[in-house]
């Protein structure tokens, strides 16, 4: 009988169970999701970096590492694979426009990749080419096809004889200034040191890529030891395919930790006002039943039944829903598709995800169960008395002159929601996360574009960048600058305290690059003192006058240097002018010239390694300003379910508290549309109010999540006029769509039923 109860009752207010269904499937799909997302993350990069022995530790020097470097390296202590490793950008003739990271590994279980499709590696190809996959794909070559890389003057010719993919290059980016993978204009390929010795007239390996359990201290003091020198040691973690899985990894954790938590706090919240006013609608049901001599036990047994109901349909529904989003951006198609080039895209559902679900079924069948034993208390008698609402005091202001002047839909009004505190208190928090979200996901769009237009329109103002050999004399270098009338850098590779930095110099007389104050404007670079980034200076609480000290790989010299101010960067770096480097005596060597002139009108050049031209990489922001826009409308989307489920709810709960009240106005005249205005009005109360708190609250979110997940951009807030616009009119829009959906109801009022009932 009571079974056949349960489904009348979820018949009878399917508004209600509708609505918390709703929002707990919401609540736990949004933190399934977010969480599925990043373990699988962690579990599919780690794989794949493990199968293809992604290396611990790379070991830098320009003189070039020897065999016997190997060889003593290997033998140390802790080390367990090592590989001479070669990785210049190259073009590709067949290709205009287009380049790769051509790679040779002495040791394939050193930085090696997977075979996709074609043949296996083979270390002794004399014309054997292994091409990225995706590459391959998107420029439609095909394993038969035959390349031509073009280096430094070299052609090396070979056949694609294999399709693979390599943890070395999951995130396949030409350079720093690059922020999202191009497969149509840049790729990586890999061949034999045989092919490789052949076509370069010898074996030069800059990098040695290392296999150890050793942490970075441990490792550094024993090869200083072991080669009696002091080299560049990059880690693991500075390696963009690995910085960049730990970043997104730890981005899904912030991510996990602040969104989802809003859903399923509301989503409880929710439950509890709806599961006491439910039970308060039922209690004269509740009494039959105790009268009729069913234990209370029961009773509590049969109504808990109704949250455990709405809980397991809502965790099912919330797992499929969690699947779906955390497919949506794991997968070769999705969003992180665009960022990671790897074989697996398996979806792992975490641990603490099953002890949620258990713990959030107890939590909402405890709620029902309490909501339903305080209408128990007492005999038959008493829980057969229909509920009524606690007695009012009259309100301090109620004794005032000006409260009686009020009208006296806003002195109804006020008494209501004093009466009624939970469910005006959970209007005002559907209202606030609305607005929070979309305060966060328009501001996140304008914050990008900010971005993109200070450094790409702002501060780089060169049409095309040349790249030089490490082979090029002096006098070339300074001809190739006349000849082009450009600026120039130099990149030096320095050690400040225990972290790996680049000193870059520059000398900038036609302003063609330029560097964004941590603040606003652009930074004059002079003689000075050194910029540092953002990251940096805060790293070392170093602040515009202090000093610092740093040390070129190479050199036992130590260099002091002095603040002159804080820059934003796009990686860990310190400017300085090439006077400033004169003046401490640092040696640096010419690598890159900026000029305005095209990248097509630059003539092919012994001392000129590869050309990049701005467009290039303003390019590359288009897959990443798409990821964008499309989590900017679902958050904006999962905003207005979230506003629109809650706000109905509760709104249906208000129409039903009030419904005799209602029936009363009805009754000494007052029409429709003044009623419906009546509720209206409190509602908007509650939006004017949860508006002025969420656009704040939202702006402090975005601030947090920018600082905790975009560090490495060094982001600065901004929110446009039509952010706030918007989301102030999307937020009271969705305010006013419910407001008017309920308000409509009051004209199915029936007067003499609702005065009737509490006799």
């Amino acid at each position: 009988m009571l079974f056949k109860k349960l489904w009348r009752t979820m018949g009878l207010y399917k508004a209600q169970f509708i609505s918390m269904i709703i929002m707990i499937t919401l609540g736990i799909g949004v933190f399934v999701g977010f969480n599925m997302e990043w373990v699988s993350i962690e579990e599919n990069t780690s794989a794949f970096f493990e199968k293809t022995g992604f290396a611990d530790y790379r070991i830098v020097s320009e003189s070039g590492i020897t065999e016997e470097d190997a060889e003593k390296v290997s033998a140390m202590n802790g080390v367990s694979e090592v590989s001479r490793f070669l990785s210049v950008n190259v073009d590709v003739k067949e290709q205009e426009g287009d380049s790769v990271a051509l790679t040779v590994t002495e040791n394939e279980a050193v930085s090696g990749f997977l075979v996709m499709d074609g043949e296996d590696y083979d270390r002794e190809s004399a014309d054997g080419i292994w091409l990225s996959e995706r590459y391959a794909e998107a420029n439609g070559v095909r394993l038969g096809d035959r390349l031509t890389f073009l280096y430094k003057g070299l052609e090396i010719s070979g056949k694609v004889v294999g399709l693979i993919k390599a943890g070395e290059y999951m995130i396949c980016v030409r350079d720093e200034t690059q922020l999202m993978p191009d497969y149509d204009t840049h790729g990586f390929a890999y061949i034999s040191p045989a092919m490789y010795e052949k076509a370069a007239g010898g074996a030069y390996y800059p990098q040695l890529n290392v296999l150890s359990k050793l942490d970075k201290k441990e490792f550094v003091e024993a090869l200083d030891g072991t080669l009696s020198t002091t080299l560049l040691v990059l880690s693991k973690d500075e390696n963009i395919s690995y910085s960049g899985a730990q970043g997104e990894s730890e981005e899904g954790k912030t991510m996990g930790s602040v969104m989802p938590v809003l859903f399923l706090l509301i989503a409880v919240l929710t439950m509890v006002t709806t599961m006491h006013r439910l039970t308060a609608k039922e209690k004269t049901q509740i009494g039959t039943l105790k009268a009729l001599g069913f234990r209370d036990r029961r009773i509590l047994r049969h109504y808990a039944s109704y949250a455990l109901m709405i809980g397991v349909i809502g965790s099912v529904l919330g797992t499929a829903l969690g699947y779906g989003i955390a497919w949506v951006i794991m997968n070769p198609g999705g969003m992180m598709g665009t960022y990671f080039d790897m074989p697996w895209w398996h979806l792992y559902l975490p641990w603490f995800c099953c002890v949620i679900l258990v713990g959030i079924l107890a939590l909402l069948t405890l709620i029902g169960y309490l909501s339903t034993r305080k209408m128990l208390r007492g005999t038959a008698a008493e829980a057969l008395r229909p509920y009524t609402p606690k007695k009012m005091k009259p309100l301090v202001v109620e004794k005032t002159k000006l409260f009686h002047r009020l009208s006296f839909g806003t002195r109804w009004n006020l008494r209501d929601i004093m009466r009624h505190k939970s469910r005006t208190a959970m209007s005002l928090i559907g209202i606030v996360g609305c607005m929070t979200i979309v305060v966060c996901a328009l501001g996140m769009r304008d914050t990008m574009n900010a971005f993109l237009e200070l450094y790409y329109d702002e501060a780089t103002q060169y049409s095309s960048r040349l790249y030089l050999t490490e082979e090029a004399t002096a006098e070339q270098r300074q001809e190739l600058i006349a000849k082009y009338r450009g600026d120039w850098s130099a990149s030096v590779s320095v050690q400040m305290g225990e972290k790996a930095v680049s000193l870059d110099v520059y000398r900038l007389e036609n302003d063609l690059v330029r560097f964004p104050e941590k603040d606003d404007g652009m930074a004059e670079i002079g003689a000075e003192g050194a910029y540092l980034c953002t990251r940096l200076a805060d790293a070392f609480d170093l602040t515009e006058g202090d000093s610092f000290t740093l040390s070129p790989y190479g050199s036992d010299r130590e260099y002091t240097l002095k603040v002159a101010g804080v820059i934003r960067s796009l990686s860990e770096s310190i400017v300085i002018s090439a006077d400033y480097a004169d003046a401490l005596q640092i040696p640096y060597v010419v690598d890159s010239i900026y000029t305005e002139t095209e990248k097509s009108a630059v003539a092919s050049d012994a001392a000129v390694k590869s050309v990049q031209s701005k467009q290039m990489i303003v390019d590359s922001f288009d897959s990443f300003m798409e990821l964008m826009n499309l989590m900017i409308v679902l958050l904006a989307a999962a905003a207005i379910i979230l506003g629109v489920v809650v706000l109905y709810n509760l709104g249906v709960m208000s129409y039903t508290e009030r419904y005799r009240e209602m029936a009363t106005l009805k009754v000494v005249g007052f029409k429709d549309r003044k009623i419906g205005k009546l509720l209206i009005g409190q509602n908007l109360w509650a939006t004017v109010l949860g508006m002025a708190i969420g656009l704040p609250l939202g702006i402090g979110v975005l601030s947090y999540l920018l600082n905790e997940l975009a560090t490495e951009y060094e982001l600065k807030l901004v929110l446009g006029p039509a952010t706030y616009l918007v989301s102030l009119l999307l937020t009271l829009g969705v305010s006013l769509l419910v407001s008017v959906m309920v308000a409509r109801k009051n004209r199915n009022i029936d007067m003499v039923e609702a005065l009737k009932g509490a006799e």
